[in-house]
């Protein structure tokens, strides 16, 4: 059993575990202690002194983030002293911030404005240091703006990039008043190993890290009548956009969503859900190819485990830190990408548009899904396949601008055509929803029976555990199929870069033996993505992922190949999986199809 500690926070008593720091034993007491460089997913850093609280007896101020409690403690947190150090804190940092609030991204949802309005900073304060500073703003990413004059210096971005995803793109360079968030040689974010993933401006309190805006270049063509605007959105954004206009986590507002964009004037609504399901088909066919392959050709050029390609982010992570693991991802592209590709060809087609005068976006959660649909090998279609990405917090502005009351909207549909999926479909927003969806349908296609889970809920693949594992025993195989009866086959799924590091780690060194691993690069997978709403922690993420299961359980259809969409694109357009066309549109590295 815990030892318990017992003290006081503002004259009331309160007991907690030993080990709890004085800012968690406060919120037991609904006692709300400011912060700047706390955050819930990184370690403590203690280093902007803003929660600093007085304990009678001390002759000093205690960060309350870093400090533990001890027996008998009498904290006070809005003392005279208390108060007037944190104001002097905030002071401070406001006068090397270039506090253009009213043009700044972050403006209203800015933590150093909510403070600095809260303890009424004197323009007569500290001298502006701002004239002072060479500071720089990098644009050249097409995901992420750096904008140093904006930087508290609170370390949170290079925690995340450091502690959650192991890339290290941003540390602290130089000391003292020189002191500055960087990356390596002061290079471009573009051209170090950022992978787009976004999580540092999840977690920046302050606009010195945002996501770079298309909302403008968006207008412009859902203003342009000879534009057939297509957008699709993914599976994730419809359990978080809520959050934004004041509704709790893992309220599902798919319907609202609908409607929202059909009155910002989008030709077509269509669903990324749909494209998830196709990438189930491609994804799920090439993953049996390679088992038979390697199992009953015995070829030794195919490459096991496979790994999935949703992740623009996992993708780029691998390019950098396991270039010899290439082989091993498959070739099938994202959704976004699918989608968009399908768009400008059978999709403009059945609806008789000039694919040159169609512009697809995409609502994603994720950043990196901007730096996505820039690589080169997305114009499968001949144009660029998608040609905005916007995350959810840029949709949540554009319905704020038109002046949309969202919560109020009634419940509107998708399209057809490329707007029906299914539930596996819907579960590629959490972690392990991709291995969760693929393994409904590959087991059916080896035994022509369900998966033997109860109500196809694949449970050992769900969860918030960083690495999970599941062993799926086939047995009772088709005639065609009879090389896999008995096989044991053996998935992980990972989210988080430093857990997708883990398992490429223990591939290499030959401690395990996967046939397939889902990797998301972000922490909970696409619910908790760089371009989410804010704030995010592990509670949170709980939640979303809750809802995108209790959407999946409310689907009519719950596997991929069912989808009747699906069904009808294949019969039409596609003919079968893998196909040349399917590989010419849907698949990058054309010429690797044969090793298969």
């Amino acid at each position: 059993m815990s030892e318990m500690i017992n003290l006081t926070i503002d004259n009331v008593p309160v007991s907690v575990e030993k080990g709890t720091t004085i800012l968690e034993a406060a919120k037991k007491v609904n006692v709300k202690i400011p912060t700047l460089c706390y955050h819930q997913d990184l370690c403590v850093a203690g280093n902007c002194r803003v929660c600093v609280v007085e304990q009678t007896g001390s002759d000093r101020l205690l960060p309350s983030c870093a400090m533990p409690v001890s027996e008998g403690m009498d904290i006070q947190t809005n003392s005279l002293q208390v108060r007037t150090a944190r104001k002097h804190v905030i002071e401070l940092l406001v006068s090397e911030h270039r506090a253009d609030c009213t043009r700044c991204y972050k403006n209203g949802k800015c933590e150093l404005q909510e403070l600095a309005s809260e303890y009424i900073i004197d323009e007569e304060g500290f001298i502006d240091l701002l004239p002072y500073k060479n500071y720089t703003i990098d644009h050249y990413s097409p995901s992420i703006i750096k904008d140093d004059s904006k930087c508290i210096r609170c370390q949170r971005c290079v925690r995340t990039c450091a502690e959650l995803q192991k890339i290290g793109a941003l540390t602290v360079a130089y000391k003292g008043k020189d002191m500055k968030i960087s990356t390596f040689f002061e290079k471009p974010m573009f051209e170090v190993v950022c992978t787009n993933c976004g999580q540092c401006v999840n977690r920046c309190p302050t606009g010195a890290l945002t996501e770079k805006t298309y909302i403008d270049r968006v207008w412009d063509v859902l203003n342009d009548p000879e534009i057939h605007v297509v957008v699709q959105t993914a599976p994730a954004v419809r359990v978080a956009l809520g959050e934004d206009f004041g509704m709790e986590p893992g309220e599902i507002v798919t319907g609202k969503l609908a409607a929202a964009l059909r009155r910002l004037g989008f030709d077509s609504v269509l669903d990324t859900d749909f494209s998830a399901d196709l990438t189930i088909i491609e994804e799920g066919h090439e993953l049996l190819s390679r088992l038979k392959g390697a199992l009953k050709d015995k070829n030794p050029n195919v490459k096991l485990p496979l790994t999935t390609s949703c992740s623009p982010g996992w993708v780029k992570f691998i390019e950098h830190a396991f270039p010899e693991y290439l082989g091993n991802v498959s070739t099938a592209k994202s959704p976004q990408q699918m989608f968009g590709a399908l768009a400008k060809t059978f999709y403009a087609k059945k609806i008789d548009v000039d694919p040159s005068k169609m512009v697809c976006v995409s609502i994603m959660p994720c950043t990196a899904k901007k730096y996505e649909a820039d690589r080169p090998e997305m114009r499968s279609s001949g144009y660029k396949d998608v040609d905005f990405v916007l995350t959810t917090r840029e949709l949540a502005l554009m319905i704020r601008q038109a002046g949309i009351d969202f919560s109020s909207l009634p419940d509107d549909d998708y399209d057809s055509i490329m707007g029906e999926s299914s539930g596996a479909g819907v579960i590629f927003g959490a972690t392990g929803g991709v291995m969760e969806a693929a393994l409904r349908t590959a087991y059916e296609i080896v035994t022509g029976r369900e998966v033997p889970f109860r109500n196809l809920d694949i449970t050992p693949v769900r969860g918030m555990e960083g690495v999970r594992e599941a062993v799926i025993k086939i047995e009772g195989t088709l005639p065609e199929w009879n090389f896999l009866e008995g096989v044991e086959l053996k998935c992980c799924v990972a989210h988080g870069l430093s857990n997708a590091k883990k398992v490429m780690d223990a591939v290499k060194a030959g401690k395990v033996n996967y046939h397939f691993i889902e990797i998301m690069a972000c922490p909970g997978g696409c619910l908790g993505g760089g371009g989410q709403p804010i704030p995010t922690n592990e509670e949170i993420r709980k939640k979303r992922a809750a809802a995108i299961y209790r959407e999946d359980k409310n689907k009519p259809i719950r596997k991929s190949h069912e989808n009747p969409e699906i069904i009808q694109l294949y019969k039409e357009f596609l003919h079968e999986p893998l196909s040349e066309i399917s590989h010419k549109l849907l698949h990058t590295h054309y010429r690797r199809r044969n090793r298969y």
